[in-house]
């Protein structure tokens, strides 16, 4: 392949255009015969006009291969960079918005261990939310029905429930919400209770109770709920509470298919003995159980 320089001498002299030292040198290149037997037999071969001053130009001015420069922004280490702050950015609003989740299903009890080492026994059907991420400084969580907590000494605890809150620092205490009834019980150190407009504080062995128009004081003399200890208390129940309750705690279907009874019950019930349980309502309210199977239960009137 031709150099530029051999290209320029060749066309040169085809326009006949190189001085007399230029020829002489030009006639002593190896290719010099073959170029004049071209220029002597091929009669069609016309030599374009040649402007030597024009493919000087030309030689000078073509552009340069320039050396690629990369923007900071494209470079491999930006990208990861960009990368590890997006993945960052997404991992912190998932750890600070979303919100972990204890269940213990209909006839279960479920144990675990907050961040904190706090302690919680969740009751059957019930649920609860929390947020692991910044937990020493924002002990608070979300309940739905019933758990008793031996909460580690930090910085405020608080429970949230559909019908009240409860504000301990470190304690033990039960929390119970289910309906339109909400009850707490202290069994260590002292719990601030707020529902509605109403705001209590209580101390171990005393427990309150709210319905939507009454609140009650009263105390109790066991060291910690009766449901952690497969018996369920009631006081001053309805049956439909009644029932709802061994529902969840044995994971059943119970029918009630009697008059209305205003009666309350106040007792407990064992949590591990179906058939017993249901012995002691139907005793309680003259009723008597017509089914009994895996699949439903039902109590109607004698």
């Amino acid at each position: 392949m031709k150099t530029m320089d051999e290209k320029y001498e060749l066309a040169k002299w085809l326009a006949g255009e190189m001085t007399e030292e230029e020829l002489k040198v030009f006639q002593n290149e190896p290719g010099y015969t073959t170029y004049v037997k071209i220029k002597e037999y091929s009669g069609q071969l016309n030599a374009p006009e040649f402007d030597a001053e024009l493919l000087y130009q030309k030689t000078i001015t073509q552009p340069k291969k320039n050396t690629k420069v990369i923007p900071l922004y494209q470079s491999k280490w930006m990208k990861v960079a960009a990368l590890f702050i997006v993945f960052f950015s997404i991992t912190f609003a998932i750890r600070t918005h979303l919100s972990s989740t204890e269940i213990a299903a209909n006839g279960l009890k479920t144990h675990f261990s907050l961040p904190d080492n706090s302690q919680v026994v969740l009751n059957s059907g019930s649920e609860i939310n929390f947020k692991k991420w910044n937990w020493d400084n924002n002990r608070t969580l979300e309940l739905k029905g019933e758990a008793y907590f031996k909460v580690a000494h930090g910085k405020k605890f608080e429970v949230n429930t559909p019908l009240g809150t409860v504000s301990v620092l470190g304690t033990q205490f039960n929390v119970k919400a289910r309906n339109n009834r909400f009850d707490v019980t202290c069994y260590k150190g002292r719990v601030k209770v707020v529902h509605n407009h109403t705001t209590v504080v209580i101390t171990k062995g005393n427990t309150v109770t709210f319905t939507s128009n009454t609140f009650e004081r009263g105390t109790v003399s066991n060291l910690k709920p009766e449901w952690t200890a497969n018996q369920v208390n009631f006081k001053k129940e309805n049956i439909h509470n009644i029932l709802d309750e061994i529902q969840r705690v044995y994971n059943c279907k119970i029918a009630l298919n009697a008059t209305k009874n205003s009666q309350l019950f106040t007792g407990t019930l064992p949590a591990d003995d179906l058939k017993t349980a249901l012995e002691i309502v139907s005793s309680t309210y003259h009723l008597k159980i017509s089914k009994f199977n895996s699949k439903k239960i039902v109590l109607e009137d004698f």
